[in-house]
């Protein structure tokens, strides 16, 4: 009796332990999450490293870590002060009257007066819909403007997150293989259910961050050049926004070349219209309708609409790390209720028919 009180109030510090330094790593989650996945995605590269230099953990974690920063990690801090220059830029031209978006919406309604009735059957006011938009496109250049001058104000608390991430991305390419082996001794799920959850873990996140990621800079890649070629202004800019919504499936970049292609076609470039609108559905479009699947529905075995699903969900729970958090949550949920299905289920009905035999 002693002995079961003991065990238990030892669980019950070690659950509150461990919950508080949960709480204690919470303002870190993102930089140890993206160390996690830089481990993971630059893990075969390592074992490459290993069968060509020999087992010297130090160098070798040292050499993926340069790589990952050159290839990944420096293009994206360029990328993204990019873009927060261009929005601040756009910003500032909003409040000087040189860019006026309202403007736009009524040049496209005076051009296709149809768009007004079409959507007057539904009930619904296009004066609304012209004022929201205008909100949220002057909100999206604030909200870029307001990231400028905090990135400004919290340059230290900005390079900290990142310094860490870097820190523990080394260990973890050094040390992740022993520390995999020391979770799975301390989970009690079993080592063959630890063993297959870790390796869906690691497939999903591989497939999720290297697939969405390449996807987007595919897209807003494409979305940018055709974007100079016709001349639009702010093609970096925009670019980058097709990067960013192509994170979510389906619907993705054509939030922003849809609406551009029917300005065009309002004011009157009919040609730039049509070349736009068939880039998009075309060549844009492909990347998205074809690669997607291929590179994170097949790796991840998920359905295309789980991974939509998930993928949206992730992003309102968590936020831009919810892309990989949404579709991870939802193949590991697979994952244990298909180890349920395999172990439960199956014991049940070979129970069920031994009854049946003995009877």
């Amino acid at each position: 009796m002693y002995e079961k009180l003991e065990t238990r109030t030892f669980l019950a510090m070690l659950v509150g332990v461990t919950l508080a330094f949960v709480i204690l790593m919470k303002p870190f989650f993102g930089p140890i999450f993206w160390a996690i996945a830089i481990a993971l995605i630059f893990h075969p590269f390592q074992l490459f490293l290993v069968r060509r230099l020999g087992d010297r953990p130090n160098v070798n974690a040292l050499i993926t870590l340069t790589v990952c920063m050159l290839i990944v990690v420096i293009p994206v801090l360029v990328l993204v002060t990019s873009l927060v220059a261009e929005g601040l830029g756009i910003y500032q031209k909003i409040q000087d009257g040189q860019i006026k978006p309202g403007e736009y919406i009524d040049q496209v309604n005076k051009s296709f007066p149809a768009i007004q009735s079409f959507l007057g059957q539904f009930d619904i006011n296009f004066t609304e819909i012209r004022d929201r938009v205008v909100s949220l496109f002057v909100g999206g250049s604030q909200f870029l403007a307001k990231q400028a001058l905090g990135i400004g104000q919290n340059t230290f608390q900005f390079f900290l997150g990142l310094a860490l991430m870097v820190y523990l991305a080394f260990f973890l390419l050094r040390d992740g293989s022993k520390l995999t082996e020391l979770m799975i001794r301390a989970l009690p799920l079993g080592d063959e259910r630890e063993r297959l959850l870790f390796a869906k873990f690691a497939e999903v996140t591989r497939a999720t961050v290297k697939g969405n990621l390449l996807i987007a800079i595919i897209q807003g890649a494409l979305g940018g050049i055709i974007f100079w070629i016709l001349g639009i202004g702010g093609a970096l800019l925009w670019g980058v926004v097709m990067a960013i919504f192509s994170l979510l499936p389906a619907v993705g970049a054509a939030l922003v070349w849809v609406p551009a292609a029917i300005y065009l076609a309002a004011v009157g470039d009919i040609i730039e219209a049509l070349v736009l609108t068939l880039f998009g559905m075309v060549v844009i479009g492909l990347a998205d309708n074809v690669l997607r699947p291929i590179m994170v529905g097949r790796d991840t075995k998920l359905p295309d609409y789980i991974v939509l699903l998930s993928t949206l969900g992730g992003l309102a729970m968590f936020g831009i790390n919810g892309f990989v958090m949404g579709p991870l949550v939802a193949a590991l949920f697979m994952a244990f209720w298909g180890i349920f299905i395999r172990e439960f289920s199956e014991g049940a009905h070979r129970a069920e028919s031994d009854k049946g035999d003995v009877g």
